[in-house]
């Protein structure tokens, strides 16, 4: 099909972006006519996407209100969290057992029915990852507001509460450390860079994999993809030409490859109720 495309991660390379795209909630005619004879499968972020972006990791907890739209979409549709977060940590934070989950950017993916997936080459990487990460805390730890996350398959080093004054010395300890350890690259996110696994895997990877394996890669399934990161991108990429992508950002002018805007994560609530009634429609 159409929109399973090999390409190197775009959250790790300079990309030709489109322009910004329409607001998603005010062409929700159009997206319900490309839905016709149809059926969606919806994968969706967390951070920022689901829950608004919080000055630590931990303090990301998902309302009630989108934890029952999650639910009662479930029901109808392929739901799949797709995450940077490990597995076990976004399992915990959406609490839902009828979702399918996909853990540190697809890297280690759980679902039910017994769907279980671990990137085969993933766990020679992890003493690497390990070592990166003690490096990582010995060059920038110190330096206020750092936090140095240790993921199953990245290191993360957010810097949401870093003064602007070391900035750069935290940029430049990650780029080091990143020099010193050529088994891993670097991606970039909001106030976040990582370490991962110089492998060909991200999130449009898995997203493509979760098609395949679900059965869900032909004309009769609509693929959606929402998220509000640079990481994101992989999988905006992946669904391409046939799928649907909805970036979630406030900025009146922004350069993306998803095709349409969610403002914030109220608008991406609303969207899902939205293809809670469409498809509750249907029955």
């Amino acid at each position: 099909m159409g929109y399973y495309v090999n390409a190197r991660s775009v959250s790790s390379r300079t990309t030709d972006h489109r322009s910004a795209p329409p607001l998603a909630l005010e062409h929700l005619s159009e997206i319900e006519r490309q839905l016709q004879g149809k059926q969606p499968a919806v994968f969706v972020d967390y951070d920022g996407t689901l829950t608004p972006i919080v000055s630590r990791p931990d303090l990301a907890q998902l309302s009630e209100k989108s934890r029952e739209t999650l639910r009662r979409l479930a029901q109808l549709s392929v739901v799949a969290i797709v995450s940077g977060r490990d597995l076990v940590d976004v399992q915990k934070l959406v609490s839902l057992d009828t979702l399918v989950y996909a853990g540190s950017h697809g890297f280690d993916i759980r679902g039910p029915d017994g769907l279980a997936m671990q990137h085969a080459s993933g766990p020679q990487y992890l003493p690497l990852l390990a070592r990166a990460a003690e490096e990582l805390d010995a060059r920038i730890g110190a330096i206020e507001g750092v936090l140095i996350e240790r993921k199953g398959f990245a290191v993360a080093t957010h810097f949401r509460l870093v003064a602007d004054r070391d900035l750069d010395a935290v940029r430049a300890g990650v780029q080091h450390v990143a020099g010193q350890h050529p088994g891993l690259r670097i991606t970039r996110g909001k106030k976040v860079v990582e370490l991962r696994p110089d492998i060909e895997w991200d999130k449009g990877t898995a997203v493509r994999w979760l098609l395949r394996t679900l059965g869900l890669h032909h004309a009769a399934v609509l693929p959606m993809f929402i998220g509000d990161d640079l990481t994101d991108e992989d999988a905006f990429v992946a669904l391409e030409p046939n799928g649907l992508s909805f970036l979630v950002c406030n900025v009146a002018e922004v350069r993306t490859h998803a095709k349409f805007l969610l403002r914030d994560t109220d608008e991406v609530r609303h969207f899902l109720s939205f293809l809670v009634r469409l498809l509750e429609g249907r029955q």
